[in-house]
């Protein structure tokens, strides 16, 4: 498939066609048309969607971010060895999702890029030491590992790039 050209991605607002997404997991569609609008009003988390300028109010994808606390116990111990003895500040990319229409066209690679662009930014300002993901099955893991993301201890699919390594 050919790569979406002319690709937006700017934050969750009420034009927005949530209803007409679909990617394929449950939980990710029941996420964007259900529960996203109420997490942006309580500030519990950000939702960034990709849409085009021929059709600005479909979703093309999505990924959310909020902050996070990384317990040292939760580090590789090479790195949690040079860090103070407290929860380090982390940005969570909880969600990222691509609708079934956008697959295979690079979309989830433009989502990851700009969710990484907007941290660093405010990364200036704020403390942010790395970005933390979860990965849903086998198939994101490796598509989180091929951008150099590393598994957490913790033994699940919670995995974390140290904003240094980019």
């Amino acid at each position: 498939m050919t790569p979406v050209s002319n690709l937006n991605i700017g934050p969750l607002d009420t034009r927005h066609d949530r209803a007409g997404f679909h990617c394929g997991i449950v939980s990710l569609d029941d996420y964007i048309q259900k529960q996203a609008r109420q997490d942006i009003k309580r500030r519990i988390s950000r939702v960034f969607v990709a849409t085009t300028e021929k059709q600005p109010d479909t979703i093309l994808g999505y990924y959310t971010l909020s902050t996070l606390a990384l317990e040292l116990n939760a580090l590789p111990q090479q790195l949690a060895q040079k860090l103070p003895r407290h929860p380090v500040p982390a940005a969570l990319l909880g969600r990222l999702a691509v609708s079934l229409a956008a697959q295979g066209q690079g979309v989830g690679n433009m989502l990851l890029a700009d969710a990484i662009k907007r941290i660093l930014a405010v990364s200036d300002e704020i403390a942010i030491y790395a970005l933390v993901v979860d990965a849903l099955n086998e198939q994101a893991l490796g598509f989180y590992e091929q951008f150099g993301f590393i598994p957490l201890c913790s033994g699940n699919h919670r995995l974390f790039l140290p904003l240094k390594s980019i």
